[in-house]
């Protein structure tokens, strides 16, 4: 007769979870946006400093290959820091937890907004280009740890909607920097370090406030073996004391997982039992990446250029969109609990692919017919609002969802990695694909939509409102096989304490 009130109370969104999930989303999924977009509006300006800067050494300008080159360098560095910072996902967030992770993570943010801060007193380009390494390692770091630490604090039913808090934090930060990077407020001449600098103050208020915060009560109970710690923690993000539900069923994952052991990268592609559950997030990660969000931005500011929007105000518009993607995460995380996962990217990722087939069509025709650069803005904001609805906030959120305790860490390792070089690739090779196909150049990241949303069908489940026990043993019926690890199938019987030998 407990049992109902037990479930209702473990569903309530408490002051202490609410507030962990708010900083450790502005901390550090607001940097990961505010960075990917700081640096595009002041462009011209950190240029202009690359140039005078060289001139100063040597008394001669950088000729334009060079300029170029040092520009595609400073962009680049923040996808390829990505990829390292999802390299050491694993090994950190094992040795100090999710929480310790995050406040570590503040030194690759702090240091380089000092660094960008000081770079245009210092006559230092270099400062830059090492910052840009390390902001990225920092959103790398943060990209996969974020949904890692509030998967793992959030009761069932509210893990989707916490899940896409840091998807929304990434639209604000992105948003936040389009308004700061409007050439009347710091995308000027003396502003742009003050700008580029802003990425530390997050940091900053992180570093302050989390420790406060629990730690991930099943990296306490299942990697760190304190009950006592698990059960406190436990306790304070639920608001009340029974919680020996949920302690039982995070033993239960603890004990489904003992038989496997430790789980590296390597180990995750060998075991039978994980195939579909890893062939899924590498799937969803590249998709999300590789159909065309950040070419549709990169476009953007063209496209609306051709619209007849004057070269002023395409910065104004451009924040517009930044605003409607917000909006639509914001969506997000009310109709994931409602809808489900599994029909947030099948919408999703079905939108993408109808705008990009429209848009190819729209910009083919602009020339010809006068209606058509309006309805290639109307495809580039229905395209934004279809990623913000799926297939930006969902992947991440089901790697949390279909791995447990062990094979988490890699997983993110794993989908963090494609993730970050599917980026990186679309940055460096859309350009060229662009001046190939041009307008047919979005057909490529329709066919990409087409293809995950037949995945998407056929593969993934709903895992709304599930246990991760409970999506275990969906995907051990996709995998065929038994909910204990096939290979140590003959330990199933034994008691907990042979299993931990």
């Amino acid at each position: 007769m407990e049992q109902e009130p037990e479930i209702k109370k473990e569903g309530r969104l408490t002051l202490v979870l609410a507030l962990a999930t708010l900083i450790a989303a502005f901390g550090s999924s607001f940097q990961y946006g505010y960075n990917v977009a700081a640096i595009n509006s002041p462009a011209e300006f950190m240029k202009e400093f690359y140039n005078e800067t060289y001139y100063d050494r040597s008394s001669e300008y950088l000729s334009d290959f060079s300029l170029t080159l040092l520009w595609s360098i400073s962009v680049s560095m923040f996808p390829f820091g990505g990829l390292i910072g999802s390299l050491l996902v694993g090994p950190l967030v094992n040795k100090l937890g999710r929480k310790g992770t995050l406040l570590l993570n503040n030194i690759f943010s702090i240091v380089p907004a000092i660094l960008m801060g000081c770079s245009e007193v210092a006559k230092s380009f270099e400062m830059i280009i090492v910052s840009r390494l390390l902001v990225g390692i920092c959103a790398g770091l943060s990209s996969n740890v974020v949904p890692m630490y509030l998967g793992e604090l959030a009761p069932k039913n509210l893990r989707g909607a916490l899940g896409v808090v840091p998807q929304l934090f990434i639209t604000v930060g992105i948003l936040v920097a389009q308004i700061f990077g409007l050439r009347s407020v710091l995308a000027n001449v003396d502003g742009w370090p003050i700008l580029l600098a802003v990425t530390g103050i997050p940091a900053v208020i992180q570093l302050l406030l989390l420790p406060f915060f629990p730690e991930s009560p099943r990296y306490l109970l299942v990697k760190k073996k304190n009950e006592q710690a698990a059960r406190k923690a436990l306790q304070r993000l639920r608001g009340w004391d029974e919680v020996d539900a949920e302690m039982e069923e995070i033993r239960r994952e603890d004990e489904a997982e003992r038989a496997a052991g430790f789980i590296s990268v390597l180990k995750l592609f060998r075991l039978k039992s994980l195939r579909w559950q890893v062939i899924s997030i590498i799937v969803l990660m590249a998709g999300q990446q590789l159909s065309g969000v950040n070419a549709i931005y990169y476009y953007a500011d063209q496209i609306y250029r051709s619209s007849g929007v004057k070269e002023n105000d395409v910065q104004y518009v451009t924040a517009g969109t930044g605003a409607v993607n917000v909006v639509i995460t914001m969506c997000a995380v009310v109709v994931v609990e409602l809808l489900g996962r599994r029909s947030l990217l099948l919408l999703g990722f079905s939108t993408c692919f109808t705008a990009c087939c429209v848009l190819t069509v729209a910009l083919a025709l602009q020339d010809t017919v006068s209606w058509m650069p309006y309805l290639s803005i109307a495809c580039v904001i229905i395209y934004v609002i279809g990623h913000a609805l799926g297939p930006s906030p969902i992947p991440a959120l089901l790697i949390t969802e279909i791995f447990l305790q062990s094979s988490r860490p890699p997983a993110f390792m794993v989908g963090g990695s494609v993730h970050w070089l599917s980026n990186f690739a679309v940055g460096l090779l859309f350009p060229f694909i662009q001046e190939g196909l041009g307008a047919y150049s979005f057909i490529l990241f329709a066919g990409i939509c087409l293809l995950t949303t037949i995945y998407t069908f056929l593969i993934i489940p709903e895992t709304k409102a599930k246990t991760f026990m409970e999506i275990n043993q969906i995907f051990a019926k996709k995998n065929k096989v038994s909910e204990v690890h096939p290979e140590k199938e003959e330990l199933k019987d034994l008691p907990p304490s042979t299993l931990e030998e």
